[in-house]
């Protein structure tokens, strides 16, 4: 009996499990015939999702490099990769490693306004020396220039670069339609005035550089420009050849004597521009004048308005005025011309409509 139970239990259990199991088949026949299609769609989010990522990480790979690379980090070299490839990684970091060197050195030697640019307050103003072994070569003592096309900057005697070691600038930059308008001044002979009236019409301010002798005859004319805002430079007292003066003493008494007598006619300072007469002057000179504290101040665009016997008509004057004139130009004019007294107030009217604005020397010299 015992027997019988028991195989009659056995065949219950049998017949449970193989229900069971038919019921289990059963319900995962219809939960895979319901969910085939989300799975599906799982599976393609899925795939996509990988692709994103693997496509993500190939860029954040590449982002990565270009950070290396920028970085000279070229040299470093990944587990796997060939000798050839290191070396070439090595050949690249050196490369970069030596533009940048030859980078830093060039513009060092070129812009030394570069080093004041992150100063501030007193910092700004210290002196900064030229590279060792520097030395400032001219290709004349006689200003001159080079122009090329028309509204293009001309080439001076020096660069503007290799100037500026000795605070002297003959352009601004070429970035932006600016003047920068000066006048030199030997002596009055009527036509100042009417130079001082178009400027204040306009509201230009201008720089004059005066010598001894238009300060002891016409100091009036001295005192207008200080009250109306123009600044008014140094061109020594007696418009001498100034690279024929190697003395310290003697080029330094040149200076003094305008800035003294300027400062006891109109109690105010001579601004710390210097003009060399005629644009005579050497390396000496420009050096002399750096280390009294002046900014040497030549010109990118001039023309022959000097001599009174033979005066420039209004379409000469026009015609090198306004075809020559250039980005960041340093204009001389001289105040003895009468057609300059005559044609001033168009001419400015004329480079206005050019678009161009005018600005101080102070913003030129980075003051």
């Amino acid at each position: 009996m015992r027997n019988q139970k028991s195989d009659g239990r056995k065949i219950m259990g049998r017949t449970a499990v193989v229900s069971a199991v038919f019921i289990l088949a059963a319900m995962t026949t219809m939960s895979l015939s319901g969910c085939q299609n989300a799975t599906k769609k799982e599976t393609e989010v899925s795939a996509k999702s990988i692709r994103t990522e693997a496509s993500t990480e190939s860029v954040a790979v590449e982002q990565l490099s270009a950070e290396q690379t920028n970085k000279g980090q070229l040299g470093t070299k990944l587990s796997g990769t060939d000798d050839s490839r290191s070396m070439e990684a090595d050949q690249q970091t050196q490369s970069m490693e030596n533009d940048i060197q030859a980078q830093s050195e060039q513009s060092s030697v070129q812009s030394p306004q570069d080093n004041n640019e992150n100063m501030g307050g007193d910092e700004k103003t210290e002196k900064k020396e030229p590279p060792e072994g520097w030395e400032l070569t001219l290709a004349s003592e006689d200003w001159g220039l080079s122009f090329g096309e028309p509204g293009t900057q001309p080439r001076g005697n020096a660069s503007a670069q290799d100037l500026a070691w000795y605070d002297a600038y003959y352009v601004g930059a070429d970035s932006e339609k600016v003047i920068y308008l000066t006048f030199d001044c030997g002596y009055e002979n009527g036509n100042t005035e009417l130079i001082l009236d178009a400027l204040k019409k306009h509201d230009v301010k201008a720089t004059f550089f005066v010598v001894g002798h238009f300060l002891e005859t016409a100091p009036e004319m001295a005192k207008r420009m200080v009250a109306e805002g123009h600044a008014v430079g140094n061109h020594t007292y007696h418009h001498l050849d100034m690279p024929t003066i190697s003395d310290e003493e003697t080029f330094r008494k040149e200076l003094n004597d305008v800035a003294d007598l300027f400062q006891e006619i109109t109690g105010a300072e001579l601004s710390s521009y210097y003009r060399p007469p005629q644009g005579k002057c050497n390396a000496d000179n420009l050096k002399m004048a750096y280390e009294q504290g002046y900014k040497t101040i030549f010109w990118s665009l001039a023309y022959v308005d000097w001599d009174q016997d033979k005066q420039p008509s209004h379409e000469e004057a026009f015609d090198k005025l306004t075809t020559r004139v250039h980005p960041g130009a340093v204009v001389l004019l001289h105040n003895t011309s009468s057609t300059n007294g005559e044609i001033l107030d168009e001419l400015l009217t004329k480079w206005e409509e050019m678009g161009y604005t005018f600005k101080s020397l102070s913003e030129l010299t980075g003051e």
